[in-house]
This record gives structure tokens, sequence and C-alpha cells, in this order.
């Protein structure tokens, strides 16, 4: 069991809020008729989302809204509102204490466009997956909107837009950096990361009527801070708004050390010397108070030489580092990847420290990251009384939920359970561990284990097959630092890269029994593993690979190698293909043994910063070797505050450190432009014909003439069929049509306001191809309940046959996405006697 660390407080030991009462009730209410049922004249939190009301723990406003009702918190939910005007907003009254808003599980940006800035047709979160539903930068909208209808009422944003939007960052949609969104919202509170323990501190201080303004200590959280603020007294400020100061500055932590290495190459241990001697970034160091800043922050200076002996500082929980402002981060891409890697250092709750950012004449103050939550605290959040269904509002005329007002992204984790939280993969293109934290938080056993059975009895439409045992990785189940005290003095990014930290552990253990335990409930057929899996895990642990794969894949298990080669794995920190091997050589030996045959669905993500032309013809030619036809192809979709992100946008890599120097920091080749981001996108679809006269010209210039030819060695051939060779997306049909504009909407009366367009379909990505529901499942994408590895992909590649092509015995051209078929023309395939029912 996982325990409280740093004396947090219980999040079921507040005492609860006056209201408690009422009692619980079905579903939160939407309207005033439902809280009139409910006795309520009032309530005392409204919930503002952009996804449409699913009473359902993968749902994070549900979570959300389940927690302060089991505080005793009245708690009403407004589900997708009209914003162009503030009218909608009023539908509950006004809020006792607070309005909570948040865009939704999906960042909306992602939600309604794709990699190439395309509006998606259709958005998973809406019922009958309908666009349009919600505006863009929707946490911004709706916050502007919630102040002009009760201009006195405290707002506090949330999720994972606001999240991943909590400083300064880069908005690929713009090609600009923009503020916070804590500025632009005029919001009073910010909450990061899985909200649960800071949102209960901040609804009860709320409530016992303390002034918004004074709530400036709850971790987890960001605010507003003018100078001069008495709040401030006590704090002492590092400044680390600059590079390459004159002097020794104290060496960047190198990632691709493991802690011991770093320790060794320091003289010290591994241990417990962080905690108290400071950062490895130099963004600490020795300096006395100084008595310029603000009136009661002592300002200390950056190091300029390093003294033999201990580094006395200020002490962590006092101590606020200042980034460069956002005027700074805005004109200089090297301040932004900066500020960026700064801040990615300081996101272990065990030592992180506060942030503070100048906007304008303010402060953004950023407070260290919240404590996760323990095991008892997991189940507490787990186990509270969902519906585990959509709204009755969204119901058809016969009251179900499954025809023209289907909620696609409920349907695709309708019968799946969570198990954990976190990730601490690291990878630069994904935002789960900036958002959830890298440290593991595991539900128990026993409370899995009720939630299938609550599911299997309650859930209309369950047939036996669990879809999904997972989260944002599948097998980190119970995974973590084999020493409190080493993780909470690790700063490294990754326990998993460039190899597993000898620190973790890697015991598959108590998931092998989970799985046992859960397959043998009665009336339970098959438990099916739909999340990603990290399959360098996995291999620490063959018994784990050998119990899911002769028991938990349904034909086909998804894993994301994401490249082949080492240059965009690097920038990637992901493992080398080397890793892949092994897992498939298991994987391939285990189906084997138990008389099935099963297949690997790998990921890919093309155009990544650091991918050279050369890159993409090297995986295009392992594809081929491997006998892999990509359908879809995920371009890499930069999104707020990812570090590779902080590479698209300034060139730099701040994983080996920052500097003005061009001979110590390293450049990153980005791909930037259509034709570019095109190419890398052709050579994962190298068999599409309309793809070759790009692919010709690219391998001429490449100096590979050779790959093109008509033998089963080259990797296009030299004739062109009758196509017009233009270029087309694999998923057109989910956005806009080159040159077409989608309708466009203009709320009225807000100046600056967004505008709004039809939306389109969205699957769960948190970014640059991975996918996650915030505080919940990942690799959700698509595909239909049930299937484990049948799901659309999170980000990389699908397979499927190409036209009226045959596939030769023994050699794989075609894995299922549980996709609709495609209008190729071609003659279907014969059915395979003896195939798997339901498939």
């Amino acid at each position: 069991m996982s325990q409280l660390p740093l004396n947090a407080k219980p999040i079921t030991s507040w005492r609860p809020y006056w209201a408690k009462r009422f009692g619980t009730a079905k579903f939160l209410p939407t309207s005033r008729e439902e809280m009139d049922a409910l006795g309520w004249d009032s309530c005392d939190v409204v919930l503002v989302t952009g996804d449409a009301y699913v009473d359902h723990p993968s749902f994070g406003m549900s979570v959300i809204g389940r927690v302060l009702e089991a505080q005793g918190f009245r708690v009403g939910i407004i589900a997708q509102p009209d914003w162009q005007s503030a009218e909608p907003f009023r539908a509950l009254g006004k809020p006792n204490l607070f309005w909570g808003v948040t865009a939704g599980n999906m960042d909306s940006m992602i939600n309604r466009y794709t990699a190439d800035r395309k509006i998606r047709s259709d958005d998973a979160y809406t019922p009958g997956g309908q666009g349009g539903s919600r505006p863009d930068r929707a946490c911004l909208v709706y916050a502007q909107r919630c102040r002009e209808a009760f201009p006195e009422v405290p707002i506090v944003i949330g999720g994972i837009e606001a999240s991943l939007r909590r400083i300064s960052h880069y908005d690929y949609w713009q090609d600009k950096v923009r503020r916070s969104i804590l500025v632009d919202a005029k919001a009073d509170l910010l909450l990061y990361g899985n909200a649960e323990r800071a949102l209960i501190e901040v609804a009860h201080r709320l409530g016992r009527r303390e002034p918004v303004e004074s709530i400036t200590d709850v971790r987890g959280t960001a605010f507003m801070r003018r100078s001069n603020d008495p709040t401030a007294l006590g704090w002492f400020e590092l400044d680390s708004s600059e590079v390459d100061r004159p002097g020794r500055i104290d060496e960047h932590i190198n990632p691709y050390l493991t802690t011991e290495e770093q320790a060794a190459a320091k003289g010290g241990s591994c241990a417990k010397e962080e905690s108290q001697q400071g950062p490895a970034d130099g963004q600490a160091g020795e300096g006395a108070a100084t008595p310029q800043g603000e009136p009661g922050v002592a300002v200390v200076a950056m190091p300029v030489s390093r003294k033999t002996g201990r580094i006395a500082l200020p002490p962590r929980e006092k101590t606020v580092i200042r980034l460069p402002s956002f005027e700074q981060v805005k004109s200089d891409p090297v301040l932004y990847a900066h500020a960026n890697r700064v801040l990615h250092l300081e996101t272990n709750p065990g030592n992180a420290r506060a942030l503070v950012q100048r906007h304008g004449e303010r402060d953004v103050w950023i407070n260290p990251p919240p404590i996760p939550l323990t095991t008892a605290e997991m189940d507490h959040v787990f186990d509270l009384h969902y519906a585990r269904s959509p709204h009755p509002r969204y119901a058809d005329e016969s009251g179900r939920h499954d025809g023209a007002t289907k909620i696609p992204a409920w349907e695709m984790i309708r019968f799946s359970v969570n198990i954990m939280r976190g990730c601490f993969g690291g990878c630069t293109f994904c935002s789960i561990t900036e958002h959830e934290g890298r440290i593991i938080q595991s539900r128990s056993e026993d409370s899995v284990i009720r939630e299938i059975e609550e599911m299997r009895d309650k859930v209309t439409g369950f047939t036996g097959v669990v879809s999904d045992l997972g989260g944002p990785t599948a097998n980190m189940y119970r995974l973590g630092c084999r020493s409190p005290e080493i993780e909470a003095a690790c700063r490294k990014p990754s326990c998993v890269y460039p190899d597993v930290c000898q620190n973790l552990r890697t015991d598959h253990a108590p998931l092998i029994k989970m799985y046992r335990r859960a397959r043998a409930l009665p009336g339970v057929k098959k438990i099916l593993i739909g999340s990603g899996l990290r399959y360098d895990l996995a291999v620490k642990s063959p018994e784990y690979i050998k119990e899911l794969v002769t028991h938990h894949v349904g034909g086909y298990l998804k894993i994301a190698p994401e490249h082949t080669e080492g240059g965009p794995l690097s920038k990637m920190m992901k493992p080398g293909i080397g890793t892949y091997d092994r897992f498939k050589q298991l994987f391939e030996q285990f189906s084997a043994e138990a008389g099935k045959q099963q297949f690997l669905i790998p990921y890919f993500i093309a155009a990544h910063p650091g991918t050279s032309d050369e890159d993409m013809m090297n995986l295009a030619l392992w594809l081929k070797r491997n006998g892999f036809r990509a359908d879809q192809v995920q371009t890499f979709y930069p999104s707020p505050m990812a570090t590779a992100t902080a590479m698209y946008h300034s060139g730099m890599n701040p994983l080996k450190g920052i500097s003005r120097d061009a001979a110590k920091g390293e450049k990153v080749d980005v791909v930037r432009g259509e034709r570019r981001r095109r190419l890398h996108k052709a050579f994962l679809r190298y068999h599409d014909p309309n793809n070759w006269p790009l692919l010709r010209d690219a391998l001429k210039d490449l100096g590979r003439a050779d790959l093109i030819g008509n033998g089963k060695h080259h990797l296009i051939p030299t004739f062109q069929p009758a196509t017009d060779g233009a270029y087309q997306s694999a998923r057109r049909k989910n956005s806009t049509a080159a040159g077409a504009r989608a309708s466009v909407a203009k709320p009225g009366g807000k100046v600056g306001m967004p505008q709004a367009a039809t939306g389109g379909k969205a699957p769960t990505v948190l970014s640059g191809g991975k996918t996650a529901v915030s505080g919940g499942k990942a690799g959700m994408a698509g595909g239909r309940p049930g299937a484990a590895g049948a799901q659309a992909p999170k980000g990389g590649v699908s397979y499927a046959k190409p036209a009226g092509a045959a596939p030769r015995r023994g050699t794989l051209l075609t894995q299922h996405t549980g996709l609709p078929p495609r209008e190729t023309g071609g003659r279907p395939a014969p059915a395979k006697a003896g195939g798997r029912k339901g498939r």
C-alpha cells in the first residue's frame, strides 16, 4: 500500500460540509427541475465542461463532481453550454462557493483540429458524435462567460487544457507563444494535474468564507500575484530568468545517466543529498539575499562558482524559482526552451519548488505539484456512486444511449476499468507525465474487482467481456521506486530511459494476480487489455507476457516503438528497436505455446523533432521488411508544455541543456512545412501510389535511387499507375477538405473571444500521438468495445490490406483496426474458416 508523503492530509479526513444532509444524487443535476427534485434551492459548486455529462469514473468532470459531493457539497453540471451568450451559464443559478471550469477530458484544440490544423468533422465526447459543441480554447471562453454571468463568484479552472497551459506556452495553432491561460481566462485559481486533493481543500476553505485571494498555499495550484503582495513574506527567490551566466554554472542533469551514475559523477551517493544540496540544473546556488525584488521576497543570486563543501540554500518549501517572463520567452526561443527545461525538472512532488513567471505587471505563481493519492484514497475516488452511464437527457425515445444519441467516447470505455494513474515513461511528445505526474497511483485489487462486479450487474449490454483493465500504461500497476528516499530526491525525467532504472521495481506479480482473480469472476468470459503497453517493462517480466498473451489478447496487441532509428528515439526518450524485437520474440513464443495466432500492432510517429528524411526512409524499409502496410498515420502534434514541443519551437534539445553557445547546446532538426511533413507521412505509407512521385524525388535527393525499382528489395516501383498523384489524408473523412471553409459562428458581446467552427472527431489524444483520458484511460482512440488491440490507433498506424492485393501465405499484410471497412472498390476478402467468434 502506498503511503502519504510529506504529511498530506487524507482527502477523507475533512469534516463534511453542512449540505451533506441532502444525500447522494443518482445524477448530478443539470437543470433547475433536477435541483428541485433533490430539494436544493441552490448549488454550492457549478461545474462547466466541454464534454457531455457521462457519470463514469473515466470522465474527469464526473470524478470531480462525485468527490465534491462526497464532501457534502451540492454540485451541479453545465455540460457543453452554448457559449455565445452568458444566459446558458445562469441555468443553475448563482453558485454559492465557486465555478469549476474545464474544457473536458481533452484539450479543446486537439479535440477540434487535426495535426494538419484542419477542423475535425465530429466530436467523440458529444451525443451522436456531432461536431461544433465546444469553442476553441473552451476553458478560456467558458471562464469568461462565467464571469459575465455572475461576476462576484470565484472561478477555478482545471483539467488537462488548463494544466498544460499553466505557464507561457507555444501554441501550435497560432504558431506563437501565448500567455498563461490563467491570465487570459481571468480566473482566480488554476488547478493542475489530478486535482482531487487540492480541490477538496479549496472547496472547504471557500466554504469557511476564506477569500479566494488568500488561498495561495495549496499544492497543485497556480494564481496571480501583484508586486508588494504581503502573502509572499518569507519566500526566497532564485533567479533563473537567463542562461549562460558568466563563470561556472552547476552542470545540467543528464537524463541519459542512471541515478547512481549521476551521483557518482559528482562524487556522492544517490540517496538524500539532493534535498539538502539543491538542484543540479544551475537554478540555485550560493548567494546572499539581496534587497532587490518584492517586499517580503528575498532574491537569492544565481551561482557564479561552486566552492567546496555543502552549499547553504533556503528551504525548498519556501523557495520559488523565477522563470524568464512571458515577454522574454515570447521573443526568445532559447529562453523558452530554458523555461521548459526548468519546469520539467520541478515536477517531482518530493523535491519540486514553486515557480513564478512575470506577465506584464503581475506574476503567475505556480505551487509545487500535488501529493499523489494513496491507494486508499484512489479506492475512495473510484468507489463513489457513479451511475456508469450518460445522463438521461441524452437518451433516445426508447431511453437508451446506443442509437443516434450515442456518445462515442463513453462507448469506448463502457466496459473498461481504470486501475491506475500516472506514467514514469517521460516520453517527450506526451503530456501524461506533465499532467498526472510520474508517480504511479494504483487502486487496490479489491476495488478493481468491485468495479468489475458492479459493471457486470448494472451496466446494460454487458456480455461478459471486459474491454480493458488499464490506464495511461497498461503494465505500470503498482510499479515505482524501491526507495522512498531516492524517489523523493530524484530529478530524472524518466524512470525507463535510456534503460530501466535499477531502483525501479518491475515486478508484475500484483498485476498478474489481479488478472487471474478478475477472469475467475462469475459472468466474466474474457478480459482484454486495450491500453498501451510498455514493452521495455514487460520484457523484465516474461511471466507477465505469458499471462497477457495466453489470456488477455484478442488477436492483436498494440505497442508503440514510435520509430526505429536512434536519432528520433533519443529525442522521444524511447528505447531502441532492439527492445521491441525482444518483446516480439517472447510474444510470438508464448502465442505459439498457447496455440494462438496473434499479432502485434506497432505505432509510429512521423515528423517528430529530430527526425531526418533518411530516418523516415529507414523506417519505411523496416516496415517493408516486416510486411507492414500503414493505413493511418499520425504526424507529430505539438501540444502545449511538452518537451518535444519546446524542441519544435526552439530548434534546441532541452534534454541536453540550453546554451546560446552553438558548441554547447544541441540543435534539433525540426520538420516544418506541409511538404516535408507530407513526405514523412508518405514514407510510412510507402505502398500508396499517390505517394510514389514524392518519394521518388526524395529518394533521388537522398542518393538512394537504388531503392526505386520493381524488385522485392526496392521500396517503390518505377511505374506509376493511373492515379492523380495527389496527397490525400487517410482520415480525410474526419476533417475538412483542403481549401474548404467550415461554418463559423462568432460569440457576441466579448471582444477577443475565440471563434467557434464546426468541430470534428477526436480520439482522446493528449499529445504527439499519445492517447489517454484525463485521469483515466489510455489508448482508447476508437474501435469496438471488447477487442483488445483492435482499437483505432492511439497516434501511430493501423494496418489494412491494400485494395485488390492478395496477401502471400505467411506474410502479414493486414491487421484489424476496429474501423468500418473502407470503400476501396476491391473485392471482399474470403472469410477464413474457423475464425474467432465475434471478430
